[in-house]
């Protein structure tokens, strides 16, 4: 019976151990929609476990507490979870802006800078339209050659008909 009581601990410790997940960390821009700022960052985490979890955000270093919603942690369906916390703020030049995450399988928190370039929505948008429009330039390319490659094959024969009836 104690080797079996050992068996189950064993398996039980095990399992916790297993269990341990790092974040899979996404800073991305979204838009706002009623709001006093121009602009809002999402810091989403996913599938780490266990649930304990600490997201916050920086401004030049400096903890923000103002205008930051976050959800709970949601659990996922397979032991894992995912937050998201939501931070409104109008841009300014120089500033900069992290998210930082605290979690059990992290040996130090992990900061996230934000890179407020082009928005990977935007920068998508762009990628797509510069590929449509290489496409165009290579069927427009084809097409002309083709159109040259038949056209230059002909020789355009006068005939009576074409000369009318004046020349006779």
């Amino acid at each position: 019976m104690s080797v079996l009581n050992f068996s189950s601990i064993h398996l039980v410790l095990l399992f916790s151990l297993s269990e341990v997940v790092e974040p899979y960390v996404r800073l991305r821009s979204v838009e706002t929609f009623n709001t006093r700022h121009s602009s809002m960052l999402v810091c989403s985490a996913y599938d780490f476990c266990p649930k304990p979890i600490r997201v916050t955000w920086l401004k030049n270093g400096q903890e923000v507490t103002s205008d930051v919603t976050s959800t709970e942690e949601l659990a996922n369906g397979d032991w894992t979870y995912q937050i998201h916390s939501h931070l409104e703020y109008t841009p300014t030049p120089g500033e900069k802006i992290t998210c930082m995450v605290e979690h059990f399988s992290l040996t130090e928190p992990k900061l996230y800078d934000w890179d407020p370039s082009i928005p990977e929505s935007e920068r998508n948008k762009m990628v797509i339209g510069a590929c449509g429009l290489l496409l165009g330039v290579v069927f427009i390319a084809a097409g002309l050659i083709y159109y040259r490659k038949k056209s230059t094959g002909l020789i355009v024969v006068p005939t009576s008909y074409d000369m009318g009836p004046s020349s006779g």
